[in-house]
């Protein structure tokens, strides 16, 4: 049996493999741009001018950026009997979205989405390990 579980967020996702006692650990980088959007333009006044991005090309690029993060993770999951998502953000929740929408037999296997914040490499091996050992009922 071959239970996956990963820790995703915006910039990385840690995809660790659990079969029998042994672990790997896969990471994989989103070369997803990131775009940072200033503070006012200086005024200090309530309602003044503010900087905002008019930019639907950067959200239309950042979307298909999130596609092709979401397709390479997904492509490491089609040997897995089970699979469990953490992450600190809502970037979980875009990726299970994502299987459901687009890699239904993935999605099938998926678990659980939970919050997890940022970790060591132990650690995440740690969480993985022990979600995977309690949860072990699971059909």
């Amino acid at each position: 049996m071959k239970n996956i579980g990963i820790w995703i967020d915006k910039e990385k996702a840690y995809v660790i493999k659990v079969t029998d006692n042994q672990e790997e650990m896969i990471t994989i980088l989103s070369e997803i741009d990131t775009f940072k959007i200033s503070g006012g333009s200086g005024t200090r006044f309530k309602g003044g001018p503010q900087d905002v991005v008019h930019d639907s090309k950067y959200l239309e690029r950042e979307k298909k950026q999130h596609k092709e993060y979401f397709k390479k993770i997904a492509q490491l999951l089609k040997e897995a009997d089970k699979v469990v998502i953490f992450g600190p953000a809502e970037t979980g929740q875009k990726f299970n979205k994502e299987l459901k929408e687009h890699h239904a037999d993935i999605s099938k296997k998926v678990k659980d989405v939970l919050r997890a914040d940022s970790m060591t490499d132990n650690q995440t091996k740690a969480l993985i390990r022990e979600y995977f050992n309690t949860n072990n009922t699971f059909a």
